[in-house]
């Protein structure tokens, strides 16, 4: 039977960290504000913001909500980011996305500055990443993959790690993170041949399935002794959640994220993580 990589206790274990950094940063009279930006009323953004304020609340960190209509001009949002930008009271910035159709994605992200890109979505964040330079902060999806590797201290030095999906959300970024910790890796997504696929997953060491595609990774594709970190988050016809991976199919595995309870869980305790980061970075630079 698979060991649980279980992200609740990843996420206990950083909101611990997370409020002794908090508390030294009030102490320098440094007050952690998270900005959220919400176009619209998307049943899926609100369900992410109520557990991003509950994490918040928990923590110590301050957020101020920024909600519009759906129809406002781009720009008026570009004004508001600008206005976020200047604010030194603010130092982090959430865009939920995607945005409305009369609103340019990429006008959008360019115009954060990467320092106050606690998400990871702008060019500047992305390029630290993937030239290791840890400029801006990384996506959080994928940040948390990591700190559910380091809670449980698997060393990824020479193992093959496969990731299942090319998005700038999660594929990419997470790709380069392991390989900064040594693994070698190969990213396959939806044009690989299926049947190619399976082999090279059940070949890895370590699976990283992000495709959003519901219970995609059968028993096919998993084999003894790996590792998986399931990131998919999808709703099934009868409305239950469940990940990119059949769990019931994952018996041989050494080690799994649940879905609920593995990835998703500690992607918000990152969230507050990157905030309390920036805040300690612009108070020094101020």
């Amino acid at each position: 039977m698979a060991q649980l990589l279980d992200g609740k206790e990843v996420a206990r274990s950083m909101t611990q960290r997370i409020q002794d950094k908090v508390r030294a940063l009030r102490e320098r009279d440094v007050c952690p504000t998270l900005a959220i930006v919400r176009v619209g009323d998307d049943p899926s953004d609100r369900s992410y913001e109520k557990g991003a304020l509950k994490r918040a609340e928990r923590v110590g960190v301050r957020v101020r909500r920024h909600i519009y209509d759906e129809d406002i001009s781009q720009a008026e949002l570009l004004e508001e980011i600008e206005g976020l930008n200047q604010d030194e009271t603010v130092h982090g910035v959430l865009i939920f996305r995607p945005l409305p159709s009369q609103i340019d994605d990429e006008t959008v992200r360019t115009a954060l500055l990467p320092e106050k890109d606690v998400d990871g979505i702008t060019e500047g964040s992305l390029a630290g990443i993937f030239t290791g330079s840890h400029l801006g902060f990384a996506p959080c999806t994928a940040r948390a993959c990591m700190e559910i590797l380091d809670h449980y201290h698997i060393d990824l030095t020479g193992k093959r790690t496969v990731v299942l999906g090319r998005s700038l959300v999660i594929g990419k970024p997470v790709a380069m993170m392991v390989m900064e910790k040594n693994a070698t890796v190969t990213i396959c997504h939806s044009r690989t041949d299926a049947d190619e696929i399976m082999e090279i997953c059940k070949q890895s060491d370590v699976l990283i399935a992000a495709m959003g595609r519901a219970a995609m990774v059968d028993g096919r594709y998993m084999k003894a002794g790996q590792i998986v970190l399931d990131v998919g988050i999808n709703v099934t016809e009868e409305g239950k959640l469940c990940g990119d991976v059949k769990f019931e199919e994952a018996g041989e595995t050494d080690f799994i994220t649940p879905v609920p309870g593995g990835v998703g869980a500690v992607t918000t305790a990152v969230l507050m993580l990157q905030v309390v980061e920036a805040a300690a970075v612009q108070s020094q630079n101020a």
